[in-house]
């Protein structure tokens, strides 16, 4: 089990290294001070602009992929590879983790972003086929409501109903899903407040079947 531990912590530590506020203190920036006080990358995108935004996405996306693609299988000095935990059922693990270091980042005082982009790296990672019904979610409902926390929420949720319907049998995969959309969700639940309220800001320009009137 000391493995498990130890990749499991060094998973949630990579995810507390948030690509926004790691950049953002390059630049003497603090992204939670500014547009919605979120330290994702649709904030820094809306706040910094184009280029900061994409680059914080890549860092948020890369250290998903990292958590699951490299780590369980790392050998690392003194610790030996346990049989006795399934490989697949390590990256999960490791995917956890990675997503909650990303939502409460030690480093940080705990105050991170929402973990999409690092929910993408992760799963699309076990599985590069993932990434067809997330993003085509995603791109449709934005494209259809210009909200993208519900764009967000949905692809999540479209992908636990793919992997059931699709690959009931591979279970670690299917309760990464689950994780993940309810985190996602959780994460998402001012946002679900403020569509209530009728007050959430749209993604203007993704907004692409709005109304003339609007």
């Amino acid at each position: 089990m000391l493995e498990l531990g130890i990749k499991t912590l060094l998973a949630y530590l990579l995810g507390a290294l948030l690509g926004s506020l790691v950049i953002g203190r390059l630049r003497n920036v603090d992204i939670r001070t500014m547009g919605s006080g979120n330290a994702g990358g649709t904030n820094a995108m809306r706040t910094q602009g184009v280029g900061f935004g994409l680059l914080v996405l890549a860092i948020d996306i890369g250290k998903g992929a990292i958590a699951v693609g490299l780590l369980p299988m790392l050998r690392i000095p003194g610790i030996d590879l346990d049989p006795r935990i399934g490989r697949e059922w390590l990256q999960v693990c490791c995917a956890a983790a990675v997503i909650l270091g990303h939502v409460y980042p030690v480093w940080f005082d705990f105050r991170g972003g929402k973990g999409v982009a690092t929910v993408v790296g992760a799963v699309t990672t076990l599985h590069p086929w993932a990434l067809i019904p997330l993003l085509g979610t995603f791109l449709l409902v934005i494209a259809l409501t210009g909200f993208v926390g519900l764009a967000s929420m949905l692809a999540g949720v479209c992908l636990v109903a793919v992997t059931w319907f699709f690959d009931p049998d591979d279970m670690p995969f299917l309760l990464l899903a689950v994780f993940a959309t309810a985190f996602i969700v959780y994460t998402h639940r001012t946002n679900i407040q403020r569509m209530r309220a009728g007050t959430e800001n749209r993604a203007r320009r993704l907004w692409l079947l709005r109304p003339r009137s609007t």
